[in-house]
Formats: C-alpha cells, structure tokens, sequence
C-alpha cells in the first residue's frame, strides 16, 4: 500500500459532508417549527414601547398630571395608572391627532378619579401588550410629601 495514495483518496469526504448538511438542515427546521407550535413567535411583537413620563402632584386641589415626555407613540388603549387609589385606563380623549400618546401629551387625575394620593404612595404606568401576554412597568413615581 502506497502512502502518497492514502493522502490523496478522498471518496469518503462527500457522503461525510452530505450527511453533515442534512443533520444541520433537520436541526434548524425543527427549532422553527418547534417555535410556531409553542407559540414563541407570537411573543416576538410583544416588546415594550420605551418612553419617559414625568408626574406632576398639587396637594392643594388634588390633582396629578402625567406627562409623556419623550419616547414612543403608545396606543392609550395599552396604558393603565395604577396606585394612590387609581386603577386606570389612560384617557382616549387626552392623546395627539393620531390617537396615539406621543410626547408631550398630557392626562390629569383629580380626586372624583379616585385619586387619593399619600405619603410612600407609588404611581406607576403600566403598559400591557395587545395579546395580553405581555406587561411592563413603563414609569413609576413615589410620593414624598
């Protein structure tokens, strides 16, 4: 047997890779497939929006305004103001031309709200996803008064 010719044979490098390919090809189809059964992609849309709200409190009247000042437009429809008595959606009729809050648009909670608003009471803006899967905690204040 010549060594030279044990180098250069190479017939056995085809069917090696072939079937290489094929087991990464299977792998890859069943982790898609396995993703849509489970439902995994659906999740994918789900993120929450990023945005920035400020919280406005006047003690003597009481009201509390909340400011969406910067970030991403937002469906009110996603939006709840929940603590110091609030359990509530963010207003339809106080969000910009496109039916959306965007910066700069502004809602206020009065105590006919039911807003009662005391010291180590926390505020918070929750945002749930149109599925309903999903729910995040875009801002919260705590007040200090």
């Amino acid at each position: 047997m010549q060594l030279t010719h044990l180098f250069k044979d190479d017939s056995a490098v085809s069917p090696v890779i072939g079937v290489i390919l094929m087991v990464a090809i299977t792998v890859i189809l069943a982790a898609v497939i396995g993703t849509f059964v489970l439902g995994l992609g659906d999740q994918v849309g789900d993120t929450a929006p990023q945005a920035s709200f400020s919280f406005d409190y006047d003690d003597a009247t009481p009201e509390l305004i909340i400011t969406h000042e910067s970030g991403d437009a937002i469906d009110p429809a996603r939006l709840k103001v929940i603590g110091g008595g609030l359990d509530a959606a963010w207003p339809a009729a106080d969000t910009g031309s496109d039916d959306n809050v965007n910066a700069g648009d502004s809602t206020t909670f009065v105590a006919g709200d039911g807003l009662s608003v005391s010291s180590g009471n926390t505020i918070r803006i929750v945002w749930t996803s149109e599925s309903g899967s999903n729910s995040a905690t875009l801002q919260s204040w705590t007040y200090n008064g």
